[in-house]
């Protein structure tokens, strides 16, 4: 064990833990909680730092997932692959293609654990499922007692409703497994649009494609929409864009280009209305056909902080409305595009769409901006409306907040007690959000 310090992807979360590990097995998680235990200290297994809050920043030990990685049993009858939690979900999703599989939906980022995606609410658009864990079908933790515990449909029931999305604070997860597909192919669409009729017919492209993501560029009426339609192509029918096409529009124009348009727009707030009538014309208008993970997933080379609420989907476009309103009205500079995308509701107690068709307003900033005033104005807006804050995403909430959105918050906080009576899994941020 070594001493380091640990940051997170934006920068804006670090920390300094006293003890660190990588454990390759289970036995070795269990060793490790149960030195904290008798410790009185903490234990936290972080994952790649892509949460922007501090919800896997350790007190006192810190174990890295690099050891606790790949498929270990895929079930061709129920339809599930169990992976260990350290795995990325772009090494899962070149496993479940090598399998002839598929996770039925995802995020965009491809470097988050399985664990760190699952316990912060990742979540895709559209779908019957956009969250990762209302995939599960199962999973392996280790409780705050050094008990190893399995939850799926056959055991363990109840741990496995809660624990789906557990923020890290009832156990330490060594495994997941997933409910999975065959591998499809997803016809996807993008497009730019004017605000007024990407709002005008938000609805109708909702209903006629699986899965929706839209783009508006503060300070302009600028859109870029993505519409994704799964098809019955085999996967070997797709068409996907060139190398020199793919490289164009998500190397150079997505990250190369765009970050030294934040670059600039951060030296020179001044131009960033300008700047984003420029990016929001780059993209052009392109069709084309790939798996699924190769559609839904984009890599993420420009680095910035992130807030992101969950409102009810009745609301959602009205809310989104008066941000813009508000976004106006101010003299702030955004030089991100807002991302607008919907969830069906689920029934994970602590997932930001429990009980409810939800839309997705995440709002951006440079990682070298002061996101404050920002996040900040908009904040009591989003919350007014109903929002939940995304786990993993700048928020200012604590319990007394949070409570009241979520009718099995006290179910979350019993099976806490039960499993990490003594809090071995606690830092800062989950005491502000769970109030112990």
């Amino acid at each position: 064990m070594t001493s380091t310090r640990w940051r997170n992807w934006s920068g804006l979360e670090e920390a300094a833990p006293s003890e660190v590990a990588t454990p390759a097995s289970v036995e070795a998680v269990v060793g490790a909680v149960r030195r904290a235990r008798e410790a009185g200290t903490t234990v936290k297994m972080a994952g790649t730092g892509h949460s922007f809050t501090a919800i896997a920043a350790p007190e006192h030990t810190l174990l890295r997932p690099d050891g606790m990685r790949g498929v270990v049993e895929v079930d061709r009858e129920a339809m599930t692959v169990t992976a260990r939690a350290g795995t990325p979900l772009k090494d899962l999703n070149l496993a479940l293609e090598r399998l002839g599989l598929s996770l039925h939906n995802m995020g965009d980022i491809a470097e988050q654990t399985l664990a760190g995606a699952t316990s912060t609410g990742t979540h895709g658009t559209g779908g019957t499922a956009a969250g990762l864990s209302a995939q599960l079908a199962g999973l392996e933790l280790v409780t705050g007692t050094g008990e190893v515990l399995r939850a799926s449909a056959e055991e363990n029931v109840d741990v496995l409703e809660v624990a789906r999305v557990g923020l890290g604070a009832l156990g330490i997860l060594t495994s997941l497994t997933f409910h999975v597909e065959p591998l499809f192919v997803v016809e996807a669409h993008e497009q730019p649009m004017t605000w007024d009729a990407a709002l005008a017919s938000y609805d109708e492209m909702v209903a006629a494609a699986h899965h929706v993501d839209m783009y508006w560029f503060p300070h302009t009426d600028a859109m870029v929409v993505k519409q994704n339609v799964r098809t019955d192509l085999d996967p070997g029918e797709q068409d996907p864009p060139s190398r020199l096409a793919a490289w164009w529009e998500d190397e150079l124009v997505s990250n190369t280009v765009f970050g030294a348009l934040c670059r600039v727009g951060s030296r020179s707030p001044g131009l960033v209305p300008r700047i984003n009538r420029v990016a929001g014309r780059a993209l052009s208008e392109r069709r084309y056909s790939d798996l699924a993970h190769r559609v839904f997933v984009s890599p993420r080379r420009v680095r910035f902080r992130e807030m992101e609420y969950a409102v009810p989907r009745e609301v959602g476009l009205d809310v989104l409305r008066e941000c813009r309103r508000v976004i106006e009205a101010s003299d702030w500079r955004v030089a991100f595009p807002v991302e607008v995308r919907t969830a069906p509701a689920d029934d994970v107690p602590l997932s930001t769409s429990h009980g409810r068709d939800s839309l997705y307003l995440a709002f951006h900033v440079p990682a070298d901006t002061d996101h404050r005033a920002y996040f900040g104005g908009l904040e009591p807006l989003l919350r007014e409306a109903g929002g939940r804050p995304h786990w993993g995403k700048v928020h200012t909430c604590a319990a007394a907040d949070l409570a009241p959105a979520y009718d099995r918050f006290d179910d979350f906080l019993a099976m806490r007690d039960r499993l990490d009576p003594d809090r071995v899994f606690a830092n800062p941020y989950l005491r502000r959000v769970l109030g112990v």
